[in-house]
């Protein structure tokens, strides 16, 4: 599969090769898609403690809420 690559992601990407993170821009890709799903479920943990609050739940010690989300992460 193939798709055109914007000039300032090319950029982006070849930075990150450049860098020696990364070998390939296929693993900047992978790295990057990580990131993203990686956010996108703190997102959503994040959404689930507001509604949980907002209906009225007692909630949940701040810390206890950073360990929960420090555990998603792992």
């Amino acid at each position: 599969m193939s798709y055109p690559i914007p000039p300032d992601v090319q950029l982006s990407i070849d930075a990150q090769l450049a860098s020696g993170r990364y070998s390939t821009p296929e693993e900047v890709l992978r790295a990057a898609l990580r990131a993203l799903e990686e956010e996108e479920e703190d997102r959503v943990a994040v959404q689930a403690a507001v509604d949980e609050w907002r209906a009225g739940d007692e909630g949940t010690p701040l810390k206890d809420a950073f360990d929960k989300l420090r555990r998603c992460r792992l």
